[in-house]
């Protein structure tokens, strides 16, 4: 029959239109801000820095190894080495960022800072609403404003980040194994032997 294919078609638009105001699956309009949709746990926007614990100083990963700023490809990570150290989740005592900016109007999201970060440092969050009104300063996000913590990001990536929980949970295990079995091999010092005390002598006289 001539037209079939239109006549088709046609029904298909139809119905399509129609349960698009019926069909909660067909639903595409979300009453933004109200109403979000959720976000894929593998999207990424920006990079943000982790640390444990509740101290976001203490606990940061960030070790200022800088490799993050050698393989950025728009060179929009600053790094400023420390002069001291603090211990990392190992205990070891590791240098850490003095300066860490991000210049997120340069960077481009490729996630390669990610990726080179031997210390599971620095992941890409999901936030997205981070327009300002100014150009330069206002999009240079500085270490306070970079730093988020491992419950942050347990929230937002659950399955990545029980993966990287458990990957640091290991060399942490080995080192604290190797310190107890340290302290448990190290010689115990004896105790000082008791200095003998002279016999009483005989009762002094009285006569």
């Amino acid at each position: 029959m001539t037209g079939a294919g239109i006549l088709k078609g046609m029904a298909v638009t139809a119905r399509n239109f129609v349960g698009s105001y019926f069909e909660k699956d067909r639903l595409t309009t979300v009453q933004y801000p109200e109403e979000r949709t959720p976000l894929a746990e593998n999207y990424r926007n920006f990079p943000f820095l982790i640390y444990d614990t509740d101290d976001p100083e203490a606990g940061l990963r960030c070790v200022a190894c800088k490799i993050c700023e050698k393989e950025c490809p728009p060179q929009c990570i600053y790094i400023i080495k420390s002069e001291d150290k603090k211990p990392d989740y190992m205990g070891k005592p590791q240098f850490y960022p003095a300066v860490f900016d991000i210049d997120i109007s340069v960077c481009m999201s490729c996630q390669i800072c990610v990726e080179v970060c031997p210390f599971e440092a620095i992941k890409m969050d999901k936030v997205f609403e981070l327009s300002t009104r100014e150009r330069f300063d206002a999009l240079l996000l500085r270490k306070d404003e970079l730093s988020k913590s491992n419950t942050y990001y347990h929230r937002i990536c659950p399955t990545d980040a029980e993966e990287v929980d458990a990957k640091l949970a290991e060399p942490a295990a080995a080192a604290a194994a190797k310190k107890k079995a340290a302290a448990e091999a190290k010689p115990v010092a004896p105790a000082p032997a008791a200095t003998p005390t002279a016999p009483a002598g005989p009762p002094a006289s009285t006569e």
